[in-house]
């Protein structure tokens, strides 16, 4: 999974800081005084304090009607259906679906990213092999459905349903894998490609990301064929083979193949892999991503003379690139919280829901309510929410939260900035004429990866003055020759809009309600239910002309895993707890049956 983790639950807030930089605007003054408040507000403004005034009428926002959850959504009784999802509960289930995932792991599948062809580069032949593990697990599903290959690796399998009215069900996850690098392995309580099962987890590279999600998916398909069920919902599983490094041999191919067959706006949902659960405020959380940050790479080359080092300019290329990181690295992106952004919504659930819910976020969370509605009946006398999310106002509400939840919720609702790869520099004795770094952006819903080349512009602009270089910003002709004595940015094709958001608050019969309903029928109604972000992405990010219904969405949940899920993906012990994958086969069986019983 490309995605942001999570991280730890036991996160201890650092203390809120005595001052921060202050947005001066003397628009924010007199709105603030158009509000009528008491002098101590002015007070709280000069001294960066949170101002929230009329607390006695922002104290009755109803907050749970912005968290409404559905009641617990099972599928209709069937003796023989019923039958074999109570065979899920059983040992032999689950002894035969550690044996189906644990093989899978131990089907090496990694996928790089500096992969040629398909067809040209060997390293992609290993997808055969997951292809024949497939084929040979899953008799049924390889003898009864239509199977596609598209661009050779990627999987498409078709459930035709008896009515062609209803719009498909798709289900995804990718076979890939990312590598292990050799030096790691000694660190392994298990080797990385054994699928060792000792009692609770099953261990090994892609126990979490995401083959347990495609095993699981495949057999709650299989079962579902073994019991005789006959949906008459389309049902399509679609598993592309290169989502570790962006989907553009898989996914992408995919997504064109299925729009070609059905047609844009075509399907009922998706469901990909994604968030899963959340334990906070004394809540225990089901969070389906609803929306997903943008994305955008950017590339700053320095290129100065070189000569000998025993005769170096004040300057080396690569000082010049350190100081231009050090200058971006040393402020970070705005911290805003739109309300169109899912967290906004976990807020309210909070707020609505929680015993330990956080008494100064609700009363930050409760006035921006109060502002946010009256601003549309008297535009005069209100802050409204686009007022938050410029720089003239603090997001107060938003830099609560990310003080009180650390990094993992910071992230929501900021872009952030990672220098990830540099370069540069090929002797001890001669001076570097060109060094590169790469800066990795996930885009916070609100902006546009317009934001992040303007800062940039403006950084390197200084720097590039202070050391006589020329400067160029995002030209159109990035293909021509690099010219000398100059900083260059430039930013990759891979440049990814802020994902559209999900509905969530549809009716009823709505695919969120259906999926929030599945989920409190199988874990319970304690559970609360509320839309997620990812600050990472899946493969959905080709499929969104499909429908507006993407979820990306871990459903496995096992209550006694501290890991909640996550695994140690990408890293050293990735690993999946037996049970938690146990759930996600129930969860699949009853979404894909919740999903043929109702019109969407």
């Amino acid at each position: 999974m490309e995605k942001g983790i999570s991280l730890p639950v036991a996160y201890t807030p650092p203390p809120a800081p005595a001052s921060t930089t202050r947005c001066k605007s003397l628009k924010t003054i007199t709105k603030t005084l158009a509000l009528g408040l008491p002098l101590y507000a002015l007070y709280a403004w000069h001294t960066n304090q949170a101002i929230i005034p009329s607390l006695s009428r922002a104290a009755n926002v109803n907050f749970a009607s912005q968290c409404e959850q559905p009641p617990p959504l099972k599928p209709s009784q069937n003796e023989k259906l019923d039958q074999a999802y109570d065979f899920l509960s059983t040992e032999t289930f689950l002894n035969a679906s550690v044996a189906r995932l644990s093989g899978a792991v131990r089907v090496k599948s990694e996928s790089f990213d500096d992969l040629g062809a398909v067809g040209e580069d060997p390293r992609w032949d290993v997808f055969y092999d997951f292809a024949s593990y497939l084929k040979k697990t899953f008799p049924l599903i390889h003898s009864k459905l239509q199977i596609d290959k598209v661009n050779t690796h990627g999987l498409l399998y078709t459930w035709e349903g008896s009515n062609k009215e209803l719009k498909p069900t798709l289900l995804m996850a990718h076979q890939d894998t990312v590598p292990v690098p050799p030096e790691t392995i000694p660190a392994w309580t298990y080797p990385p490609w054994s699928g060792e099962y000792d009692g609770k987890y099953i261990w090994g590279r892609g126990a979490g990301d995401c083959k347990n999600q495609l095993i699981a998916i495949m057999e709650t398909v299989e079962l579902l064929l073994e019991a005789g069920w006959e949906p008459k919902r389309t049902i399509l599983l679609s598993f592309g083979f290169d989502e570790e490094c962006s989907g553009r041999q898989g996914a992408a191919y995919l997504s064109k193949f299925i729009e070609e067959r059905y047609g844009k706006d075509s399907l009922a949902v998706i469901v990909d892999e994604g968030a899963g659960f959340e334990k906070t405020w004394g809540t225990l959380f089901a969070k389906p991503g609803t929306a997903e940050k943008g994305y955008t790479d950017v590339y700053i080359t320095v290129r100065m003379p070189g000569g000998h080092s025993s005769i170096p300019s004040d300057h080396t290329s690569i000082g010049v690139l350190s100081e231009l990181i050090t200058r971006i690295e040393a402020e970070q992106y705005r911290t805003h919280l739109e309300e169109e952004n899912p967290y906004f919504t976990q807020l309210q659930c909070g707020a609505a829901h929680s015993p330990h819910f956080s008494h100064k976020l609700k009363k930050l969370l409760a006035h921006r309510k109060h502002h946010s509605s009256s601003s549309s009946s008297s535009s005069s006398s209100s802050v409204s929410s686009s007022d938050y999310s410029t720089c003239k106002t603090k997001d107060y509400l938003a830099l609560e939260a990310a003080r009180e939840g650390g990094p993992a919720i910071k992230y929501l609702m900021q872009t952030s900035q990672a220098v990830d790869v540099i370069s540069g520099g090929i002797k001890t004795n001669a001076l570097p004429e060109r060094v590169r770094a790469t800066i990795n952006h996930r885009i916070n819903i609100g902006e546009t990866p317009q934001v992040v080349y303007d800062r940039l512009t403006h950084l390197a602009a200084h720097v590039a003055k202070r050391h006589g270089l020329s400067l160029h910003a995002f030209s159109s002709d990035e293909d021509g020759p690099e010219p000398p004595n100059s900083i260059i940015l430039s930013k990759s094709s891979h440049e990814l809009l802020v994902a559209p958001i999900t509905p969530s608050l549809s009716p009823l019969s709505g695919p969120f309600s259906i999926l929030a309903g599945t989920t409190r029928a199988l874990y319970g109604e304690e559970v609360i239910v509320t839309p997620g972000i990812m600050t990472g992405n899946t493969d959905t990010r080709y499929y969104w002309d499909l429908t507006r219904h993407i979820f990306r969405w871990g459903p496995g949940y096992d209550p006694s895993d501290d890991d909640a899920g996550f695994g140690n993906i990408h890293t050293v012990n990735e690993r999946v707890s037996v049970r938690a994958h146990v759930n996600g086969v129930k969860w699949f069986w009853m979404f894909l049956r919740n999903m043929d019983e109702v019109e969407v």
